[in-house]
């Protein structure tokens, strides 16, 4: 299942993708767990642990996935 959210927070089962649309400027925080973010047109992945934060760069399609088990993720 593939979830679209602009802004606020949502609980993520495990390896379950939310789709983020040009969300270029918005910081993306793993509120729980760890999380694969990829930017399209960005050669490099991120992984956040629980606390940390990334900053979208690109505008596009931005998918944010859930590692090893349920995460929570809040964007602003």
């Amino acid at each position: 299942m593939t979830l679209e959210l602009k802004n606020g927070s949502v609980h993520l089962g495990p390896n379950q993708t939310l789709k983020v649309v040009d969300g270029a400027g918005t910081t993306v925080t793993a509120v729980q767990g760890s999380v694969w973010i990829t930017e399209e047109n960005r050669p490099n992945d991120i992984v956040l642990e629980a606390g940390g934060s990334y900053r979208l760069r690109e505008r596009g399609v931005t998918l944010v996935n859930s590692l090893g088990g349920a995460a929570a993720v809040a964007l602003a």
